[in-house]
């Protein structure tokens, strides 16, 4: 009887063990996460609207302006900026025509009339001799600023479009180009050998060896979008918009013969040769397509 009561009792003791191991602990509530409103919001859809652009991270006004073939100025009255250099990250800007035109841009080539008179260039002016350490190294944002007051330096506006005699005036068929800069006719700036080439990386455009005083005129019909000398390494400086992708620059100029804003006719002279932030007497030239420097000899005609 006792041998029976022990088994029994072990059998007990067994199955509640048994029992004890097969429970099921109570598990963590499963919750099903769902992502913010915030996080999942669509963007903005003027950010694929082709007149409109989202302002990033070390954007300047005038970068913009130039990638999307506008001026600056343009830019800031199509947003009501009371700033120029005042732009946020994420900012959204207008950079076409609020006219209902996709295409509102003018993207023909600039077309000058005729010149009809010859007038002899305005009397030279002596080159600046201020001090370097007030002039800035040449980025977008030093140019926006420069052009937002108005530009720095001696600007001297000459009376009339003098007309250059010696330069050819036959036209190169550049490479790829936008719309209406195949209409667009080239010239070289002046005369002169060549002492430096177009290397990207080293030489953003072509170096014109001159005598100082030298003629420098404008390689194609366009406007000038500035006129000045407080870019650091280009001295007394000329830049020409000839269409909404293409701009031709002339640095180290003696004197400046023209004033932004001012349109300008194929070969006027806008400038005099100098050395202006140079070790020798020569014009820097650099044709820009799309803000992005490219070679000139793709342009300009053969000689």
């Amino acid at each position: 009887m006792i041998k029976k009561s022990n088994i029994l009792l072990c059998s007990i003791t067994l199955a509640a063990l048994l029992s004890g191991c097969g429970t099921t602990g109570v598990q963590a509530p499963v919750v099903e996460r769902h992502p913010s409103s915030s996080s999942a919001a669509a963007s903005d859809p003027r950010d694929r609207d082709p007149a409109y652009y989202t302002v990033k991270r070390g954007d300047t006004l005038l970068r913009i302006a130039l990638e999307h073939g506008q001026n600056y100025r343009d830019l800031v009255v199509w947003n009501d900026l009371s700033n120029p250099n005042d732009i946020k990250v994420d900012q959204v800007l207008r950079v076409l025509p609020p006219n209902g035109d996709t295409g509102g841009a003018q993207t023909s080539a600039i077309v000058m009339p005729p010149v009809t008179e010859v007038k002899p260039a305005a009397p030279v002016v002596p080159k600046k001799t201020g001090p370097r350490g007030e002039k800035r190294a040449y980025s977008d944002a030093t140019l926006a600023e420069l052009r937002a007051d108005g530009g720095s330096g001696d600007v001297k506006p000459a009376p009339a479009a003098a007309v250059a005699t010696a330069p050819a005036a036959a036209a190169a068929a550049p490479a790829a180009s936008a719309p209406g800069d195949e209409k667009i006719s080239w010239m070289w700036p002046s005369e002169g050998k060549v002492i430096g080439t177009f290397d990207e990386g080293k030489n953003k455009g072509v170096d014109i060896a001159g005598k100082a005083g030298q003629q420098v005129v404008a390689a194609g019909a366009g406007k000038v979008m500035y006129a000045g000398s407080g870019i650091r390494g280009y001295g007394n400086l000329v830049i020409v918009k000839h269409s909404n992708s293409l701009l031709s620059a002339y640095a180290h100029n003696r004197s400046i013969l023209v004033k932004e804003g001012q349109n300008v006719n194929k070969g006027q002279a806008i400038a005099e040769m100098g050395d202006s932030d140079a070790d020798r007497v020569k014009l820097h030239f650099e044709i820009r397509q799309q803000g992005k420097p490219v070679d000139p000899s793709k342009f300009l005609p053969n000689r």
